[in-house]
C-alpha cells in the first residue's frame, strides 16, 4: 500500500531555516495523451490498479454474515462477501460456467448459504467452491473441484477493506508515511458509516488526484472552503508553500499558519463539531481541525476532531472516474438527539461537487489538438510528487 501524508495537511514547523516547499524550476506535466489514450489507460490499469492494494470500503458496511458489496475497478467486476464465520472473501464477479455476472445488485445479503449464478444457477459455497450445476447430466471427466470462483486477496486494516487483483500480492503495509500526524490517533476501526455519497465524474482518475494535490484553484472554485480554511484563500496548501513564509512563521493567524478559521472546530457548514472529540488526538491535531492521509491510487482519508471521511477513487474508463465517500462517526455521535448529519455531509459534498466540475472542465480542455503537455507552477509540488509516482509505477 503506497501511502503518504496528504497534500492539504500542514506539516510541523521543524526547520525555521528551510526554504519554502514550492518548485524552483520549470517542470513539465504529464503528456495530455496520458489522460485520454485508451492503450495508456490499460497500461495504467495493469501496472497500478491490478498490481497493488486497492481500498474499497469501511468494514462497518459489511458486518452481517452473508452480506456482500459489488465493485468495479477499471474493467474488473469484484464482489466482497462476509461469510458465516465472519471472514471476508473476495472474488471476480464472474461465474466459471460461461462468465456471467454472479451478483447483480450493488449490495445485499445472500438468500441462502450458497452463491448462485442468476443465469444458469451454478451454485458456489462461500469459499468459492463449486457445489452444483444445473445440468441434467455432467460429463464423466467433469470435476467440480476444477471450477471454483476466481478468488482475490482481501484484507481488513483498521476498519478498511482492501483488495488486490495481483496474482502474487505484496504484503499489505500497515504504515502511512506521515509528518506530525499519526492516523493511528484516530479510532477508524471502531467507527460506523453514517452516510455514503457516490458520483461518476467525466474525467481521468489522475485529473481528480491532481486537483486534490493543489490549491491554486481554491479561491475561485471553493469560496466556502476558503472561508473555513483561510490559508487556501492564498492559493497554497501549507504555510511553507509561500516564498515569504519566514515573514509569518510566528503568526497564529490561520491565514498564515493553516488550520480552520477562528471559532471553527471541524469540517461542517457551521464549522462546529457534531460530537465529542476523539480522545487520542494531540493538542496540535485538535487545534488544526483537519489532517489528511493518502493511499495511492485509491483513497484519501480526511481526519477531523469528531469524525472521519474516506474518499475512494476508482477508474471506470480513460475519461470516467467513480468517487465514493463514506462518513465515519462514533456510535454515540450517531445516537445523539441533536445530531445534524446535513451540517457535516452538506459541506463536503459541496466541495467535492465543485472539485468534480473543475476536473471535468480540465478533462475537456486536454482534447485540444495543440495541447501536448502542461507545466507545473511552484505551488504544485504535490502534483509533481503524484506525477512522479505515476511515472515510477508505469515505468515511464
Amino acid at each position: 500500500m503506497k501511502t503518504k501524508t496528504g497534500a492539504k495537511a500542514e506539516s510541523r514547523k521543524q526547520d525555521d531555516d528551510a526554504d519554502f516547499d514550492g518548485l524552483t524550476r520549470v517542470v513539465p506535466s504529464l503528456a495530455a495523451s496520458c489522460y485520454i489514450d485508451a492503450d495508456w489507460y490499460q497500461h495504467e490499469l495493469e501496472r497500478i490498479f491490478y498490481s497493488g492494494w486497492i481500498y474499497l470500503c469501511h468494514s462497518s458496511t459489511l458486518v452481517a454474515a452473508r452480506s456482500f458489496r459489488r465493485f468495479r475497478i477499471g474493467t474488473q467486476e469484484i464482489v466482497v462477501l462476509r461469510d458465516d464465520q465472519g471472514g471476508l472473501r473476495a472474488f471476480h464477479n464472474s461465474c466459471r460456467h460461461r462468465g456471467s455476472i454472479l451478483c447483480e445488485r450493488e449490495s445485499g445479503r445472500l438468500q441462502g448459504k450458497l452463491i448462485v449464478c442468476p443465469y444458469h444457477q451454478w451454485a458456489y459455497a462461500q469459499d468459492g467452491e463449486l457445489k452444483a450445476t444445473s445440468s441434467i447430466r455432467e460429463a464423466p471427466d467433469f470435476d467440480k473441484s476444477d471450477y471454483p470462483l476466481h478468488a482475490l486477496a482481501v484484507q481488513e486494516w483498521r476498519g478498511g477493506i482492501f483488495v488486490s487483483l495481483a496474482d502474487t500480492p505484496a504484503e499489505l503495509s500497515s504504515g502511512f508515511e506521515r509528518g506530525s500526524d499519526r492516523i493511528d490517533n484516530w479510532p477508524m476501526e471502531s467507527l460506523q458509516v453514517g452516510h455514503r455519497w457516490r458520483k461518476v465524474m467525466q474525467c481521468n482518475w489522475k485529473v481528480f488526484w491532481e486537483n486534490f494535490n493543489e490549491c491554486l484553484h481554491c479561491p475561485n472554485i471553493h469560496p466556502e472552503l476558503c472561508e473555513l480554511v483561510p490559508i487556501y484563500g492564498r492559493r497554497i496548501s501549507g504555510y511553507r508553500d509561500a516564498p515569504d513564509w519566514h515573514a509569518h512563521r510566528d503568526s497564529s493567524d490561520p491565514k498564515y499558519a493553516g488550520g480552520l478559521r477562528a471559532g471553527a472546530h471541524s469540517w461542517s457548514t457551521s464549522g462546529q463539531a457534531c460530537g465529542p472529540v476523539f480522545p487520542g488526538l494531540t493538542p496540535a491535531e485538535v487545534a488544526r481541525g483537519q489532517s489528511y492521509f493518502v493511499s495511492l491510487p485509491s483513497v484519501f482519508i480526511a481526519c477531523h476532531v469528531d469524525y472521519m471521511r474516506t474518499v475512494r477513487i476508482l477508474p471506470l474508463g480513460p475519461e470516467q472516474t467513480e468517487i465514493e465517500v463514506e462518513w465515519l462517526f462514533q456510535p454515540q455521535t450517531l445516537a445523539r438527539d441533536d445530531f445534524d448529519l446535513e451540517d457535516i455531509t452538506g459541506f463536503a459534498i459541496l466541495v467535492m461537487q465543485q472539485d468534480a466540475a473543475a476536473s471535468e472542465l480540465n478533462q475537456l480542455g486536454l482534447h485540444a489538438r495543440r495541447f501536448k503537455q502542461g507545466v507545473l507552477m511552484p505551488e504544485e509540488h504535490y502534483v509533481k510528487g503524484f506525477q512522479d509516482w505515476v511515472r515510477a509505477q508505469t515505468g515511464d
